[in-house]
């Protein structure tokens, strides 16, 4: 007898064992015909695994998210997968995972494809899904399958199946054909469909992009196809809306309308900043020097390239090398900073500093440089060069709780700043690989619990996530189409200050060693700004905008009037835009808005004789005629 226990704890009895398929058509025929597969004792499986012992089942439908994921991988694997071998014969098949719209494949095409080639495969797909053939999950040794697909030159599951764990002994494949028939196999671990009738669900092939073949960039570049892929139509149109209003919304996009920076080829990762975006970028670094300075952080300086023997003392050299941009001279190796904390130890190490002088907080708009993979670069969001709001806090055991509490403040004040109200909370712990005993990462992962607790904040704890050096922190902030970014982050590290000798007289005359909190609220600038065009879709608050106010006559009999206001809105430190083109006034203003400059000020005969300005918005509201004191008051309020 096999007992199955169903979530609601309730239990069935079957007297011979039992499959997925016997337990759905017991409870009911709508079950039967909404299950896609099952999780039996906490691990997925297809419908038509067959139960021996007792166990605790739950069954999926497109209602579960897990229930979508099966069949979005049934989608491709068996039918994007059979799809591309029935246009293309030669395409060779890689990998083809779900992701959390949908699903990818990589693939060896013989010829390029492009975008246009897509609607001919997404057809054939329908085809597929039309005819419905059963897909069936067989078992088959290791040297077996490997022969099974090098013998149809499928060179990239053979080298899959080969790199597998070598206790892997038995590989599943999943054969697509109705009684016995082999009309498409594939390598999978499943679970899938039984039948691919049940993978009709709304979908869209939506764009190709390149893939190096398991991300190395050594190996061939392979097409990746990506589709997107929900359970209704309904859901579809809306994360096809939802993609339309991203586009429109790209940094790259409004970055080049605005002029605010570009890139280019000759430096790859590295951003170009014109006079609107370093306007932009300068406002932002003014507003967090000030803030810095009223938190209690001394701002320094340090160098950008340093000798590699400090890289190895900290660890970097061993352990991030690959990412690092290296030089030589004069037979001294040195490295690009990746990263500030070790160049802050060592202005720490400068003098001798008494337990009196802590909290020493150092901050520093700090360039760095990370060697980052071509292929992951994405405009100003993924770049090479940035720079950082960095800062380290130098500190006694007993003053990280309130330290952690404070940046806590300060952080959502600044976000709150921006125009960010979600903003969520996360403790990345320990990862595999790491610096320091099991002990000090218990010390120094209890330590920020307490600190979050005294903070009176909820959290969500990420094991495995944590830095190399520490556990930290994580700021989530939500953008206006509730999309998440992490930002800011502060981490408890016991360990740098050992490896590079941090110490402090402590009060007993003793040397300690201090606790050092790395701690960012942006994160790196050129990221933040990419995040912050977007959330506003371009339309910075007043204070931000790089441009505030437009100013422009009617006719040029108005040109030394509009100087005058240029003159005195600048006195009034507001950053003023005037157009004295001949063109109409209408094409003036439509040019304004769409810069998205939050005022747009006009000024006619009248205006001009009674030193009156007109006013209205970037979004079309007139504000209508007033002096220029009274608009000066308008804007300061905003």
């Amino acid at each position: 007898m096999v007992v199955i226990t169903l979530p609601d704890g309730s239990q069935r009895e079957y007297q011979n064992p039992v499959s997925g398929f016997d337990i759905v058509d017991s409870i009911g025929p709508g079950l039967a015909k909404a299950a896609v597969a099952m999780v039996v004792d906490g691990t997925q499986k297809d419908l038509s695994t067959v139960l021996t012992t007792n166990a605790t089942v739950r069954i999926l439908t497109l209602k579960d998210e897990e229930g979508l994921d099966v069949v979005r991988h049934t989608l491709a694997a068996q039918v994007l997968a059979r799809a591309i071998k029935n246009l293309y014969p030669e395409a060779l098949l890689a990998i083809g995972p779900t992701i959390d719209t949908g699903f990818y494949y990589d693939i060896d095409f013989k010829a390029p494809i492009t975008p246009e080639d897509l609607p001919a495969i997404e057809a054939e797909m329908q085809k597929i899904i039309k005819e419905g053939l059963d897909v069936t999950r067989e078992m088959h040794p290791r040297a077996e399958a490997i022969a099974y697909f090098e013998k149809r030159g499928e060179i990239y599951k053979a080298d899959i199946i080969a790199r597998a764990p070598e206790d892997q002994t038995e590989i599943s494949l999943y054969r697509q054909g109705n009684e016995g028939q082999d009309v498409f196999t594939d390598l999978c671990v499943g679970p899938h469909l039984a039948t691919i009738k049940k993978a009709n669900i709304a979908f869209k092939l939506m764009n190709i992009a390149g893939a190096y073949w398991r991300g190395d960039s050594k190996n061939k570049m392979l097409t990746r196809i990506y589709a997107a892929a929900f359970a209704t139509d309904k859901e579809l149109k809306a994360h096809l809306t939802f993609l339309e209003e991203v586009g429109k919304r790209d940094h790259r996009r409004i970055g080049k309308a605005q002029d605010l920076f570009h890139l280019q080829e000759e430096a790859p990762g590295m951003v170009f900043w014109h006079p609107n975006g370093w306007q932009l970028w300068q406002t932002i670094e003014q507003y967090m020097r000030k803030r810095q300075q009223d938190e209690g952080y001394s701002e320094i300086k340090t160098p950008m390239v340093v000798d590699r023997s400090l890289w190895e003392k900290s660890g970097h050299w061993e352990n991030y090398r690959d990412n690092m941009f290296t030089t030589s001279s004069e037979n001294r190796d040195y490295a690009v900073k990746p990263m500030n904390c070790p160049c802050h130890i060592q202005v720490f190490n400068s003098g001798l500093h008494s337990y009196r002088d802590l909290p020493l907080r150092l901050a520093e708009f700090g360039s760095c440089h990370r060697n980052e993979p071509s292929g992951a670069l994405h405009g100003i969001m993924r770049v090479r060069g940035f720079v950082q709001d960095d800062a380290h806090i130098f500190c006694r055991i007993d003053q990280v709780v309130s330290e952690v509490s404070d940046f806590h403040k300060f952080a959502m004040s600044v976000y709150d700043r921006f125009g960010f109200e979600n903003i969520s909370i996360k403790l990345s712990l320990r990862p595999e690989e790491r610096a320091g005993s099991d002990e000090v990462w218990d010390k120094a992962e209890e330590g920020l619990r307490v600190a979050l607790r005294a903070a009176g904040v909820e959290w969500e704890e990420l094991p495995g996530e944590g830095a190399f050096y520490g556990p930290k922190v994580e700021y989530h902030i939500k953008d206006a189409l509730g999309r998440s970014w992490q930002v800011g982050t502060i981490q408890l590290d016991f360990v740098l200050p050992e490896r590079l000798e941090a110490e402090f007289v402590d009060e007993d005359n003793t040397r300690k060693r201090p606790v050092m909190l790395h701690r960012a609220i942006l994160g790196s600038f050129e990221r933040f700004i990419g995040i912050l065009i977007e959330h506003h879709a371009g339309s910075f608050p007043f204070w931000l905008a790089p441009e505030q106010v437009f100013v422009a006559g009617i006719t040029s009999h108005q040109d030394d009037y509009v100087k005058d206001i240029e003159a005195k809105l600048k006195k009034a430190n507001i950053r003023t835009k005037i157009d004295l083109r001949n063109e109409k006034i209408g094409y003036k203003i439509r040019e304004a808005t769409i810069a998205r400059i939050p005022y747009i000020l006009v000024v006619g005969k009248r205006e001009a004789e009674e030193g009156l300005v007109s006013v209205r918005t970037r979004e079309g509201e007139d504000m209508g005629t007033m002096s220029l004191d009274a608009a000066i008051e308008l804007m300061n309020k905003d």
